[in-house]
């Protein structure tokens, strides 16, 4: 029903495709079939689907529909059909591909010499992005299709993504951005040894307020200013100029890098981290009494009451329980009293670190996954499938916006001085 009652109309299209349902699922019920495998119904549904529209091909080849008298004379007929077995979504299907009497036919669906289409290439990427080794992927064809792919087919297909992973390191980056969080994560890479090393991963909110993940790198195992500046020189040689705020949680060294590659950009601890570090030290059955005490100090008006709100933690019971914590609030305070200047509007922004958290959160299972990875370039294959799988880089998606973002974008061109307006 629509707002003023009347009743919504139906697409066409729709109600065909849930008529088709209706009676595929009364046909299985009646039968007892199976959907999938060989006899299943959305096989021989797949298999009449691709073979009308190889027959829809051929005619548009020839020029003349089947049986019609005008193809007399005209040089060239259909000339029966080939079987050939492809994968496909639905499992292996073997369809008659037509042939024709001068063998000039090239069929687009099922190209020539092709075994799979695809879409069933996009299934494999697609469980390679889950974090999903060679021998799971196959275990689980076999066991919903009925397909048995070989090692090797897995590898050509997921080595395909490298050109597409080299393109998408080197692609060229807007001028200007209001935020960019930088955040790493460790992997174990298996070198002689299995070794962890860190993979550094930087998200940027555009003037849109959508979230780019802009790249990702493979550290050697230590951070600091050296490791930060080949990172954050890329992105300025990739076409970031300038940048407002760059959020992350004190990783040694990229401060100084920051502020080498932007000088005018602000360095903010990210407040999420730092409340994690924090509650790391603590007991849970204390975090409902450490949170509130935290919180008077990231949301103080002014710095000299977020000093207050410190010192008065620092007195308490709790601050005396766990002095680790005053003293990880030290360590980052001149990274975290920036945040303290920004107004409402920017500080709900830069507070909420949901835009790139969730990005981590998939990361972390797709290599917790995988346990170790054979490569460098085997990690970042995954990582960069989870990626693309996550977002779409300029994507409309209402969920990919900050939220209340038009409203920080003026606070923005307004605390930093317009220079979101030099685009």
């Amino acid at each position: 029903m629509t707002d003023k009652g009347i009743p919504a109309v139906e697409p066409a299209e729709d109600k065909l495709v849930d008529e088709v349902v209706e009676r595929l699922m009364d046909r299985a019920d009646a039968s007892g079939a199976v959907l999938l495998g060989e006899g299943g119904l959305l096989t021989a549904v797949t298999r009449a689907v691709l073979e009308r529209a190889l027959d829809a091909e051929m005619t548009e080849h020839l020029g003349y529909e089947k049986h019609d008298p005008a193809g007399r004379g005209s040089g060239n007929s259909r000339n029966g059909t080939s079987p050939k077995t492809v994968l496909t979504d639905a499992g292996a299907v073997t369809v008659c591909v037509p042939r024709d009497r001068n063998g000039s036919f090239e069929p687009q669906l099922v190209p020539k010499h092709a075994r799979r289409l695809a879409g069933f290439n996009e299934q494999i990427l697609s469980l390679y992005a889950r974090g999903m080794s060679v021998r799971d992927i196959r275990s689980h064809l076999a066991g919903m299709y009925g397909v048995e792919v070989s090692p090797d087919l897995i590898s050509k297909v997921t080595d395909a993504v490298a050109d597409e992973l080299a393109a998408w390191q080197n692609r060229p980056l807007d001028a200007i951005w209001p935020i960019i969080y930088i955040d790493a994560l460790w992997i174990k890479i298996r070198s002689g040894s299995v070794v962890s090393k860190p993979v550094y991963l930087a998200v940027g909110v555009d003037m849109d307020g959508r979230k780019d993940v802009l790249g990702l790198w493979v550290g050697d195992g230590g951070e600091g200013a050296t490791t930060w500046m080949t990172v954050l020189s890329e992105l300025r040689n990739r076409g970031v100029e300038d940048v407002c705020i760059v959020a992350c949680d004190g990783l040694k060294g990229l401060p100084d890098a920051v502020t080498a590659t932007w000088p005018r950009a602000t360095v903010q601890t990210c407040v999420i981290h730092l409340m994690r570090a924090s509650l790391r030290f603590a007991s849970k059955r204390d975090h409902p009494a450490l949170v509130p005490a935290l919180k008077a100090i990231y949301t103080a008006p002014t710095e000299q009451a977020a000093e207050q709100a410190l010192q008065e933690f620092s007195v308490s019971e709790l601050g005396q329980r766990y002095p680790a914590i005053l003293r990880t609030w030290q360590a980052a305070w001149n990274e975290f009293t920036p945040y303290l200047a920004f107004p409402p509007e920017i500080r709900k922004v830069v507070y909420s670190t949901n835009l790139i958290e969730s990005i981590n959160a998939r990361l972390r299972k797709t290599t917790r996954n995988r346990g170790h990875f054979p490569s460098e370039q085997a990690a970042l294959k995954v990582l960069y499938l989870a990626v693309r799988e996550l977002i779409t880089p300029k994507s409309r998606d209402v969920n990919h916006v900050a939220a209340h973002w038009k409203t920080a974008l003026n606070q923005f061109s307004l605390f930093f001085e317009d220079r979101l307006n030099a685009e």
